[in-house]
């Protein structure tokens, strides 16, 4: 039986708030903060100091009762690594014990971000990247890195000088240098893989790339310079493009587009990554073997960054009132055929995918949570509420 305690509250400061939830698990002691709400980056400091004080005690705490049952690692050792993405909360309790035994790598879910990692021009949090460090190497697991340039959660000293102007070209690519140098540098002997540029490629049918800070202010150049800086400070790591909806033959073209252009000005660029943020119901078998033998015909290793088969489709948006939202027999049925569809696809391209990695641990906490709709609960992943394998499971394995 799993007893929880939530306690919820509302940080202010400067006019700015932040609503949060702190969760203690009285089982397994397991303590996590979330973040609801948040107005620009006001609210970093505080959050973080609550952060660290419960991450570090969760790292100091050993791992016991660990199990030695067949994983999802052990199954596929003989086609590609297993891996999942984690954060601070996972280092520790019933979540530990899943990576341990599941799985043979681990990637940032978050923490290793542009924005979380270096908030500020002369700050960087180093405390919880390396206690994801010290978990792997403890436990013998592999690390992907996972960002070095987004868009997203990053902050915006980044493209502003001091009085609130943005910055010239030359200027943004010297902060993109020292930003990549200072978090791959730091870590070339321990991350085997970055995901270098995230997500540069717009959604819009007739547009190229995605009209960001980035590209307003550096064209495509910062893609290119991304890469090679990647490659100066880490030369012994796999890079990798990143992004989703790299099934959609639209989007899938433009992606082999980037990668060409890339190819042809002889930037460093090793692998493609899928992130696989699917639903029980799309894409198709077909979509998938045609996007992983289109990277792969550019001679590329293809690695699934981000796995999760959501049980809503894609185009449901909207949080229903009158909804329960419980995990339906219809729709794990679905969720099981979906999983060993893609799975089988999968084992098919083993030559050419060099990486599977799940995007969190077990549907106790999913991204997809709150997105694309806040507080509607999702049931993506091969482990449910209480860390028990799902159905779904057996299809991923039975083979």
């Amino acid at each position: 039986m799993q007893f929880v305690v939530h306690i919820q509250g509302i940080f202010t400061a400067a006019g700015k708030f932040a609503i949060f939830t702190f969760a203690i698990d009285c089982t397994t002691k397991r303590k996590r903060v979330f973040l609801k709400t948040a107005t620009n980056f006001i609210m970093r400091p505080i959050i973080f100091s609550i952060l660290s004080f419960w991450a570090g005690i969760a790292a100091a705490q050993p791992v016991s009762n660990q199990t030695n049952i067949k994983g999802l690692k052990d199954y596929y050792q003989d086609y590609f690594p297993i891996g999942v993405s984690v954060g601070p909360y996972n280092f520790n309790g019933s979540d530990s014990l899943i990576i341990i035994n599941e799985f043979a790598s681990i990637t940032a879910e978050n923490i290793m971000k542009m924005g979380p990692i270096h908030p500020e021009p002369d700050e960087y949090n180093w405390q919880y990247s390396d206690q994801m460090m010290a978990f792997a190497k403890r436990h013998g697991l592999k690390v992907r890195g996972h960002t070095l340039c987004w868009h997203n959660q990053t902050g915006r000293w980044l493209f502003e000088d001091a009085e609130g102007q943005e910055v010239s070209k030359e200027v943004l690519l010297n902060r993109l240098k020292e930003h990549i140098f200072s978090v791959a540098g730091r870590y070339k002997d321990q991350v085997y893989a970055w995901d270098v540029v995230n997500e540069v490629i717009s959604d819009n049918q007739d547009e190229f790339l995605r009209q960001s800070k980035w590209y307003q202010i550096c064209g495509e150049e910062f893609i290119y310079k991304a890469f090679e800086y990647a490659h100066d400070a880490a030369p012994n790591a796999i890079l990798f493009y990143n992004d989703y909806s790299a099934t959609n033959p639209v989007k899938r073209d433009k992606i082999v587009r980037l990668i060409k252009g890339m190819q042809e000005r002889g930037i460093p660029i090793h692998g493609m990554g899928m992130q696989g943020h699917w639903s029980i119901s799309h894409p198709s078998e077909k979509e998938i073997r045609d996007a992983i033998q289109a990277y792969a015909d550019l001679g590329l290793q293809v690695q699934i960054t981000e796995l999760d088969i959501s049980v809503y489709a894609p185009n449901d948006r909207e949080k229903k009132p009158d909804a329960s939202y419980e995990f339906t027999p219809e729709q794990e049925q679905k969720q099981i055929d979906q999983y060993r569809m893609i799975f089988n696809v999968f084992r098919d391209f083993k030559n050419v995918i060099s990486g599977v990695t799940f995007w969190n641990v077990s549907d106790r906490h999913s991204w997809l949570d709150n997105f694309p709709v806040r507080g509607r609960k999702n049931y993506p992943l091969l482990f449910d509420e209480e860390g028990k394998r799902k159905k779904a499971y057996s299809a991923v394995t039975g083979f």
